[in-house]
């Protein structure tokens, strides 16, 4: 009797090991991925494009562009290196002339951005900017121009900055 006991746990413990093997190598269902679609600008940015738009009819107005598609590393620097240090960086809105050159980026500024580690991030931004030779212009979400002050902004030197008073 104790050899049929034995036996049966030996096939059990075999059956066990077979369907296990088996289980591997048959193909899983794989489980959904847990993404959901959102809305890629917050209420002031939404309002902020449509003015844009409006405002400057004959220009390309991007929005949410990664700097990586914005800059490029000079030939005799280590490539890797300098995109690493904004592959993750955005920029919020970038106007562009018919052609797509680059006229100015655009950032909008929350309350967020007088955190340290925003300023910092902020700080990274523009000096990659900055060094390529595109015009940043920081607006307060608080305090957005209207579509006069923004065609006032881009008829001005593109060393000006600042966004005129609206009217």
């Amino acid at each position: 009797m104790l050899i049929v006991v034995v036996l049966v746990l030996v096939f059990l413990v075999l059956a066990a090991f077979a369907l296990a093997a088996k289980a591997r190598q048959a193909p899983r269902k794989e489980a959904p991925w847990p993404f959901y679609a959102k809305k890629p600008l917050s209420a002031p940015e939404q309002v902020l494009y449509f003015r844009l738009c409006k405002a400057l009819p004959d220009h390309i107005v991007l929005a949410q562009v990664g700097l990586s598609r914005l800059l490029g590393v000079r030939k005799g620097h280590n490539f890797n290196e300098w995109f690493n240090r904004i592959n993750r960086m955005s920029a919020d809105f970038v106007v562009c002339a018919k052609d797509a050159s680059i006229l100015a980026v655009i950032e909008l500024d929350d309350a967020t951005h007088a955190k340290a580690d925003r300023q910092a991030a902020d700080a990274k931004k523009d000096k990659a900017l900055t060094a390529a030779g595109i015009r940043i212009l920081r607006w307060q979400a608080k305090a957005l121009p209207d579509e006069d002050a923004i065609r006032k902004t881009f008829a001005t030197p593109a060393q000006d900055t600042t966004v005129p008073p609206a009217s």
